[in-house]
């Protein structure tokens, strides 16, 4: 192997690693005994590894908090510093800290993930910044915004009643989500790319389920790893996007068949402010980006809708009685509408708190682009910065009694600006965060007016990996009503 190389080069290639490492032990130990007093107070951890290793369990567990505010009582509660992938991270914490980072996208920070995603996602918005991402940005919004969104309903409800008289009818048990995850990701097939073939569906979001676990993890690419399966699998699925994107550009070319209402088609005939389409890594990058951010979090609110259902059966009264009355007001066979989604007040404040006890995700990345000053401290350039939900959803401060299941707490203006916030904000808002609302309601409605359900396992705990799943998938015994409406 070093047959080619001379002594000094083998030497460079043994000693540099080394030499890194002591570069690292020597930074570490001079910030614990020397911390600078105009840096957030904190603890980097280990050489290279920082607290990644503490990191990665609590957002693996059902108290994904635990790592933020165990270290705001100990350090500060507005900011503090760690060491996350290889990267000095301040963590900004509150209502406060989330407005700050929303509102300085492109001017003092912008978007920043782990070395996973970036080589997961490649040229995906998740990745690209400033006039790249706006550019991204406006080409999308036009297919998932709430004028788009209204043509869907009749869709969703279609999907939702042929899932459930496959999935749920005639059954006495139902593992909710890995039954709602196969709902979800057919919906975002048919939706997003009409891919309506079960086999085709399946064969995808095999893949998919490998993939989203090593989304964010050590990007580690030797087989067995969680990252190279990951890989493995974002390949296979890369590549039957791009073969379904071919087809449906020569189809496009040829005037063979229209133009679709989904956003493959969107994507391949839209051009940008000037005149330029985009190119065909672009397009499958993106369209797997959105099929992850789609299919998660709503397989997540899904779940643990039900599972609050089942704990609070007067909640789940007060759901009935709303659906029905849609149901009623509807003509035998006629589809639900966006007027009728528009009615469904109270279940959606029902969802609100679910997405406020359990966030779809534990936070997000972002890093300094300049150096500048919060809460009294220097933030560096080229410093990583990470918010999470959990530091506003779960304080008493914002949310008093905050385990209480209120629906209340979302009447009138809700929740006081930038304390619930379980997709972001700012320019980097989740694009979609209006097609969770419209999925989950339709969803509900149709699970609601024909079942009633109780937990196998009461108390099933729900950690993150990396996004929040019940431990054993929710198992429910369920029992139709009387009448169907």
């Amino acid at each position: 192997m070093f047959s080619s190389l001379d002594h000094d080069s083998i030497m460079i290639l043994v000693a540099t690693p080394c030499l890194l490492l002591l570069y690292f032990v020597i930074k570490t130990l001079k910030e614990r005994l020397f911390p600078d007093p105009q840096l957030p107070p904190g603890s980097l951890g280990w050489p290279l590894l920082g607290e990644t290793l503490q990191f990665l369990p609590t957002r693996r567990s059902p108290s994904p908090e635990r790592f933020v505010s165990d270290r705001m009582k100990k350090y500060n509660p507005q900011v503090f510093k760690t060491s996350l992938f290889g990267e000095t991270v301040a963590v900004f914490c509150g209502p406060a800290g989330n407005k700050f980072l929303f509102s300085n996208e492109n001017k003092l920070v912008n978007v920043w993930w782990p070395t996973s995603v970036k080589k997961l996602m490649k040229s995906s918005l998740a990745n690209v910044v400033g006039d790249e991402a706006q550019r991204l940005r406006k080409i999308f919004m036009t297919s998932v915004d709430r004028d788009a969104l209204k043509s869907y309903i009749d869709r969703m409800d279609l999907v939702a009643q042929n899932h459930i008289r496959t999935h749920w009818e005639g059954k006495e048990q139902v593992k909710v989500h890995p039954t709602a995850m196969l709902y979800t990701f057919e919906l975002s097939c048919r939706l997003f790319a009409s891919i309506d073939d079960p086999i085709h569906i399946s064969k995808l979001a095999h893949h998919f389920d490998i993939f989203r676990k090593g989304v964010i993890h050590f990007p580690i690419y030797i087989p067995g790893t969680t990252f190279y399966r990951a890989s493995k699998s974002g390949d296979a699925l890369k590549e039957e996007i791009r073969l379904v994107a071919r087809q449906r550009r020569a189809a496009l070319d040829k005037k063979m068949e229209s133009h679709r209402k989904d956003l493959l088609s969107h994507l391949l005939v839209t051009v940008d402010e000037s005149g330029k389409l985009l190119s065909e890594s672009e397009i499958v990058d993106n369209m797997l980006m959105l099929l992850t951010v789609s299919h998660e979090s709503t397989t997540l609110a899904m779940t643990c809708v039900i599972k609050y259902l089942a704990e609070m059966p007067e909640v789940y009264e007060m759901v009935l009685r709303e659906q029905l009355d849609i149901a009623k007001s509807k003509e035998a066979g006629e589809l639900l509408k966006w007027e009728d989604i528009q009615k469904m007040k109270y279940s959606w404040r029902v969802v609100s708190v679910v997405l406020r006890m359990i966030p779809p995700i534990s936070g997000s990345f972002r890093q300094a682009i300049v150096d500048f000053t919060y809460a009294g401290y220097t933030i560096p350039k080229g410093w990583k910065l990470y918010w999470s939900p959990n530091t506003t959803t779960k304080d008493p401060a914002h949310f008093p009694n905050a385990e209480d299941f209120d629906p209340s707490r979302y009447e009138g203006a809700g929740p006081a600006p930038y304390t619930h916030v379980p997709f972001g904000g700012g320019p980097r808002m989740c694009l979609g965060y209006e097609y969770v609302r419209p999925n989950i309601l339709v969803f509900l409605h149709n699970i609601v007016k024909r079942f009633k359900w109780d937990l196998l396992i009461p108390g099933e705990k729900v950690p993150y990996n990396p996004m929040p799943a019940p431990s054993h998938g929710l198992p429910i015994r369920i029992q139709p009503h009387q009448s169907s409406a």
